[in-house]
């Protein structure tokens, strides 16, 4: 077994056993706190989490729910971990989270300006998806609008969400003279995006910026080097995606005039 698959056990572990000394039938929300995980690491007698914060993280946009919740979860309900405070969480009841890309989707071919310094020196997945998107202005092609990032890694707090960080923010103008907020999620690698973040990225924006439209972007990279954009946004039975668009990144000799005309189709 590897390291990250014993890490990841664990947090399963503990989390199964906060969930379950609280759970009981009917109930669609079981709050907890921080200090709960290695209490419950504790009772286990396993080690203490280094990182609290990435027991949440992992559970949200990198590993499943251990079986024994999951079993518990209605027809076309799931559980989710949403923040209600600071160092303060809850289990919560409600519609599937995870967002996965269409594989059927047609790609948009995108001549490639990431420049080549930039691509060959990114830390992680997520620093080059986010700089990908920002170097070919995908924000602007997939909602149609002028926008302009404004600052990334956004660390905030939101009143009963607690403290929250959004991947990159943008603000936008659209011919009307409308102004948008474009909050960005992206994930790489092995994680996934999450509905969770999305609704934590609204409320961010109706709080620090109330005059503006949000619009809220999920990005991630999917096979074959493609990227996958969706505009999502609040329905009566939580967050829906609008818009999905795949764009793939490439030289511009390599967009063929037969691609030009299925585009203006």
């Amino acid at each position: 077994m590897t390291k990250a698959s014993r890490k990841s056990g664990t947090y399963q572990r503990i989390v199964e056993r906060i969930f379950l000394d609280r759970y009981q039938d009917g109930v669609t929300e079981i709050p907890f706190e921080r200090h709960d995980l290695p209490s419950a690491a504790e009772a286990l007698g396993l080690p203490r989490p280094k990182n609290l914060g990435d027991v949440i993280y992992s559970l949200r946009y990198r590993t499943k729910l251990p079986e024994a919740i999951l079993a518990t979860q209605p027809e076309g309900l799931e559980w989710v971990i949403e923040g209600r405070g600071t160092a303060s969480y809850a289990f919560v009841l409600g519609p599937p989270s995870r967002i996965d890309p269409n594989p059927q989707l047609m790609s948009i071919k995108i001549p490639e300006a990431t420049p080549e310094v930039v691509s060959a020196h990114a830390l992680s997945d997520e620093q080059a998806l986010l700089a990908k998107v920002r170097y070919n202005r995908l924000i602007d092609v997939f909602l149609g609008l002028a926008a302009y990032s404004l600052q990334n890694h956004l660390k905030t707090s939101v009143p009963d969400l607690g403290p929250m960080e959004i991947d990159e923010v943008y603000v936008g103008v659209d011919r009307n003279g409308a102004q948008y907020v474009i909050p960005v999620q992206a994930k790489g690698g092995a994680d996934w995006l999450s509905t969770v973040q999305t609704k934590q990225d609204i409320r961010c924006c109706g709080v620090r910026y109330p005059d503006l439209i949000c619009r809220p972007v999920s990005a991630q990279f999917v096979a074959d080097d493609r990227i996958a954009l969706f505009e999502l946004g609040e329905a009566d039975d939580g967050i829906r995606v609008i818009e999905e668009r795949h764009y793939r990144l490439v030289p511009a000799a390599d967009i063929e005039p037969s691609d030009l005309a299925l585009y203006r189709r």
